[in-house]
């Protein structure tokens, strides 16, 4: 039989530990995997992440726990990956079977490899130390990925790799370009054709990041109408971190956009680094803004204004039919009245002048 369908379930690993199965019940087998970055005695720390600062051709030392929360004996694989954004904007890592070539290349375990095989028991964890050693052709800027400890669940049909990661950020010392743009902005109004009042209007874009900075941003969305007039209130939202060199896509919904024919719906992203790195909140970067004009007939008034418009067209042309009429009436009366008198006129010099006439002598 063929080698069994591999699924991958993914989780990043929170300040706490954290297993890649929910708790089960007395009795039940569970397979699970934590990670938790540790300090330099050796002890885990409350950090979120692992982020390093460094030049290129410069190595960092670091140390992680790796547990087994499960209730069997497991087999761990522990490594290093790239991360990247998904078309959603979700934060992702490439596939076990996916060969880095970013910052998941530039970690090696204590055995010199860049992944290490650990058989822990129930509830034992087992502290590594690893190393980050950044190129000498490093490019400037942030370069993210995730240590990640893997198990393999095997099943009949398929193969579950449960993986747990911690994000691994690593900015290279050189010029910074912070920079979000805003590109593919489409609108639409949605609602009822005969209410001119109620309507939304939906919002669809992309966030790139040409930068070599990962940013996350705030955001503001809104509607404005003739003479920037608005006609909703501005929403508010965040955008969640992007990496450099990566694109997301979103949708998002105005409510309450009336049919005021012209609309301008707009957006505004604000970046900033979303780090404790007090250094790294320092950037300044500039925000971005977008406008699409849209074009929203008010049906349910222009039917009206063309209900009223043709009342006073056809009222007028009553009118001027009735006054036409009268004038007609008017001209055939005087006709018939000049046509009488003429032929009374024609009839009395028809009859003899009785004073003209002869006496016979």
């Amino acid at each position: 039989m063929g080698a069994a369908l591999t699924a991958a379930a993914l989780l990043l690993a929170p300040a706490i530990p954290a297993s890649a199965t929910p708790a089960a019940d007395p009795g039940d087998t569970t397979i699970g995997v934590a990670t938790r970055p540790a300090g330099d005695d050796g002890l885990p720390d409350d950090r979120t992440r692992f982020s390093y600062a460094a030049g290129p051709g410069q190595t960092v030392t670091d140390r992680v726990y790796i547990g087994n929360t499960g209730t069997e004996r497991q087999d761990f694989t522990v490594y290093a990956t790239d991360g990247f954004n998904t078309e959603t904007g979700e934060f992702a890592l490439l596939a076990t079977d996916e060969q880095p070539s970013g910052i998941g290349a530039w970690v090696r375990f204590e055995n010199g490899e860049d992944r290490i095989l650990l058989t822990l028991e129930p509830d034992e964890a087992r502290l590594l130390t690893f190393t980050v050693t950044f190129p000498a052709d490093a490019t400037p800027g942030d370069h993210v990925g995730g240590l990640v400890a893997s198990v393999l669940e095997d099943g009949a049909q398929v193969s579950l790799d449960r993986r747990v990661a911690t994000a691994i950020y690593a900015r290279v010392s050189g010029e910074l370009q912070p920079r979000l743009t805003i590109s593919n902005l489409r609108a639409e109004h949605r609602g009822d054709w005969w209410n001119p009042f109620g309507g939304t209007v939906v919002l669809d874009y992309t966030i790139d990041n040409p930068g070599n900075v990962a940013l996350a941003a705030n955001l503001t969305a809104g509607a404005r109408t003739f003479f920037w007039i608005p006609v909703t209130g501005d929403k508010g939202g965040k955008v969640p971190v992007l990496l450099p060199g990566n694109s997301a896509s979103y949708r998002l919904e105005l409510t309450g956009v009336g049919q005021w024919l012209y609309l301008d719906p707009f957006l505004t992203i604000r970046p900033f680094a979303d780090t404790d790195d007090k250094d790294a909140q320092l950037l300044q970067v500039a925000p971005t803004s977008r406008d699409v004009v849209l074009i929203v007939p008010p049906w349910t008034a222009l039917l009206a204004l063309v209900l009223v418009a043709g009342v006073v067209l056809f009222i007028r042309w009553r009118r001027k039919r009735q006054d036409q009429q009268a004038i007609a009436w008017m001209e055939e009366t005087e006709k018939r009245a000049r046509e009488e008198a003429e032929a009374a006129l024609a009839e009395g010099s028809a009859v003899p002048d009785d004073s003209e006439a002869v006496t016979p002598g």
